[in-house]
């Protein structure tokens, strides 16, 4: 059967009302737009729908702003939070001038890096596993005004809590700071919230593996199995939006900032990534760690681009609030078995088939099709030029003196350094047109726009410092 009779039997066998077309900005964040399924048929899924791309940040100017929808059929889900029975579709954007991919099309960046792996040669599929870290809370208040600037977190798991009156009475059980790591219920308080994400990303096609609450109060994280990266790119945005909606719907809110809360852990999103040639590992090899020679120059280019690499895996300015030293995150540019200290991790596996390499360093603000792409463009480069990470090291890196730390580099500290690197260091990108220099300094822009934002405005901390000087 054709994608679109496949499509349309969905549809029939669940009374479809509407298919919500969605696709992704710069920044990785969902758009959609909905149409009844009267006028939903084969010739629109076929020739897409114009939408106005002037208005998405970082896209189009007004002049030239009309822009296509191309719907992968393949995509298609149940929407499990619709009133009205909806069918969720991801879309490519399609330059109507052309008929080609947008080169700022996020989606389509995931397209031309998967395409350049297999015209490379190296490799015909490219693994990916993220593990995406969040953090639900009850209230979330903040301001950004001339005058007036602040914020205020409140859950009651925070161990601010202790002491407050509650309605009913204070239970007590909750996790201290950095003591959230897989706690039981009463103390794990979300328990029943993660399973029903799990439940709704199971009805979405995604295959989940696990849930359980992280390190820090209010922190959790679900599971789900690996799979190429343009699927798992796109489940990365299924998830999101299934745990935002889930919390949405428990009266709670969830948010994949990387560093909401002061002094406890911020959240990550470690992924894992492989490359294989006729259904066979190429990470599995008799080296370090049981690792090929392909494997650990995999890590060579990992480790070379990082710095730029930090601009797509680490897009916000709230990303270096988390990637400093004693909170479990990785500044630390080497690599290591099982050692989680380090930025490339080689977690255990019992078998050939589960030889990766666990780049630790990303955030969950990151676009999945832009940091994906990025870090597979990263490791590519390293394989073709044969670039060595030097030797392991399989020490806890926090606890070496600093003269053991004088040759080993860290990721960037600032977004700032890091659009500047991405700047710097963008040739391994652009091989196979993969990232275009108009994407690259379209992003460019939007990014330091932020930057900007965020360097101008007055700090809530900096009265405390300085009001009085």
């Amino acid at each position: 059967m054709s994608d679109f009779k496949n499509f349309n039997q969905l549809i029939q066998d669940n009374a479809i009302q509407f298919v919500d077309f969605r696709f992704t900005d710069p920044r990785g964040k969902w758009h959609h737009t909905s149409q009844h399924i009267k006028t939903v048929d084969e010739d629109m899924c076929t020739d897409g729908i114009l939408f106005d791309g002037s208005s998405i940040a970082g896209w189009k100017e007004i002049h030239e702003s009309d822009m296509i929808l191309m719907p992968d059929l393949r995509s298609a889900s149940i929407d499990p939070f619709a009133a009205q029975p909806t069918i969720v579709v991801i879309c490519d954007i399609i330059e109507p001038s052309t008929g080609q991919s947008y080169s700022r099309c996020p989606r389509g960046v995931a397209n031309r890096a998967e395409a350049y792996l297999q015209y490379s040669g190296i490799g015909d599929t490219a693994y990916f596993g993220p593990e995406a870290e969040f953090f639900v809370f009850d209230d979330v208040r903040y301001n950004v005004s001339s005058n007036n600037t602040g914020y205020e977190i409140d859950q009651e798991e925070g161990a601010y809590n202790n002491n407050r009156l509650y309605e009913g009475g204070n239970s007590g059980h909750r996790p201290g700071i950095k003591g959230g790591y897989l706690p039981v219920q009463p103390v794990d308080s979300m328990a029943d919230m993660r399973a029903e994400m799990v439940i709704h990303m199971l009805s979405m096609g995604i295959k989940v593996e696990k849930h359980h609450h992280e390190v820090a109060p209010s922190q959790n994280e679900l599971g789900f199995t690996f799979d190429t990266l343009l699927k798992t790119a796109d489940q990365t945005q299924i998830y999101k939006y299934v745990v935002q909606m889930t919390a949405h719907s428990y009266g709670k809110t969830a948010t994949f900032m990387p560093k909401p809360i002061f002094g406890d852990n911020g959240s990550g999103m470690h992924v894992h990534q492989s490359i294989w040639k006729n259904k066979k590992p190429l990470f599995a090899g008799t080296g370090y760690a049981d690792l090929s020679e392909t494997a650990i120059h995999y890590i060579g280019g990992i480790i070379k681009h990082a710095k730029s690499l930090n601009a797509f895996t680490n897009p916000s300015t709230n990303s270096y609030k988390r990637l400093i030293p004693g909170f479990e995150a990785p500044v630390l540019l080497a690599y290591s078995a099982r050692n989680r200290s380090a930025s490339c991790r080689i977690p255990h596996a019992s078998s050939p088939n589960g030889k990766r390499v666990e780049v630790r360093f990303p955030d969950p603000t990151a676009n999945p099709y832009l940091a994906f792409s990025a870090m597979l463009m990263a490791g590519l480069d390293g394989i073709e030029n044969k670039i060595n990470p030097g030797d392991a090291m399989d020490k806890n890196l926090y606890d070496l003196p600093p003269e053991s730390l004088d040759n080993i580099d860290t990721v960037c500290g600032t977004l700032h350094e890091a659009l500047v690197s991405l700047d710097e260091d963008r040739e391994y990108l652009k091989k196979g047109e993969v990232f275009t220099d108009d994407l690259i300094n379209g992003y460019l822009e939007l990014k330091f726009q932020e930057v900007e934002k965020y360097d101008l405005t007055p700090h809530p901390v900096e009265f405390e410092m300085y009001y009085s000087s």
